[in-house]
This record gives structure tokens, C-alpha cells and sequence, in this order.
């Protein structure tokens, strides 16, 4: 599995045995959980992952991501994609992070990290969405690139587009 790295993070795939105690609430043997995580949408994400897994198998590399602050540093939150890519190439994203590493720029990081990784794989469209409320977020999905596309009475649409992934077949 690709555990991909920036500066001040990993994102690390996230395992069925993973992702069942981040619902059960229960971290790994060695692994240590920031103060916070996991929160429930990160619960919920690793549902999803887990729904997918039993009904489709293991979408990797198109799944889940824990967050990890370094080498051996705690996990502060979760990163991922709601699936593999449809057949026009797009993916959708979702993210959290820890409220105690909040506005440390550590979403955006991680965020350009994936989407690097998507288009190296071909992917054309990564899709997110955040609350219209949620200037954070707002802000992560700009910051990493992602321009704002559609609103409606819930939600902020955000995608970037890249003509020139290439399929991986």
C-alpha cells in the first residue's frame, strides 16, 4: 500500500483492520490517536471504506487515508476518496482534521498530496464539497488548488480538472 509522505505528514491507507477501530473507537497496537480523532466523520468515512470493501472489495489506492503528523507522530485526522474513479475519471474527496491542529496548514498539505497522487493515476476531476458556513475548508480546497464551481442552499461545490491525466487502463 502507497503511504504518501509531504514535509510534516504521512497519509497512510487505511486497512479494514484500521478501519474497523476507528468505528469500534479503538486505535491500533502502536498506533496513538491526537485527542479528538476519531471524529464522527471520520467514523462515518471509515464505514464507507468498510461498505465498499464488502460490497465491491478493496477500492485501493481510491480509498481511505489516516493522517499521521510524521514519522512518529500521532494520527490527527483522515483523508480520503469517497471511491475509485466513475468512468470519466472523476473522484470525489472528503477530509478532517483534529480541532487542536486546526489552521496549522496541515489540510492543505495533505490535500495537495492527493490530489498529486489522483492525477498521477489518470484520475481527470476530484470533486469536494463543505458547508456554506465552513470558511476553513473553503479555504483548504482553494488553497490546494481546487476552484469553487457550484453552491446551492447546503453546500459549497468545489473540482479541479486536469485535461491532460492520463488514463491508466
Amino acid at each position: 500500500m502507497t503511504v504518501l509522505g509531504t514535509p510534516r505528514l504521512l497519509l497512510r491507507p487505511m486497512s479494514v483492520s484500521d478501519a474497523e477501530g476507528v468505528v469500534g473507537g479503538r486505535p491500533p497496537d502502536g498506533v496513538r490517536w491526537a485527542a479528538g480523532y476519531p471524529s464522527p466523520g471520520d467514523r462515518a468515512a471509515a464505514a464507507r471504506f468498510l461498505n465498499t470493501c464488502a460490497d465491491t472489495g478493496d477500492p485501493s489506492p481510491f480509498g481511505s487515508y489516516e493522517i499521521q503528523l510524521g514519522e512518529d507522530g500521532p494520527v490527527i485526522g483522515g483523508m480520503g476518496f469517497h471511491g475509485a474513479p466513475d468512468g470519466d475519471g472523476h473522484v470525489t474527496i472528503g477530509y478532517g482534521l483534529v480541532p487542536s491542529v486546526q489552521g496549522m496548514g496541515y489540510a492543505s498539505e495533505a490535500l495537495r498530496a492527493l490530489l498529486r497522487f489522483a492525477r498521477a493515476r489518470g484520475v481527470a476531476c476530484v470533486h469536494g464539497d463543505t458547508d456554506l458556513d465552513n470558511l476553513a475548508s473553503q479555504r483548504v480546497m482553494t488553497a490546494a488548488g481546487m476552484r469553487l464551481v457550484r453552491q446551492d442552499s447546503l453546500l459549497k461545490h468545489y473540482r479541479v480538472d486536469w485535461d491532460d491525466a492520463v488514463r491508466q487502463e
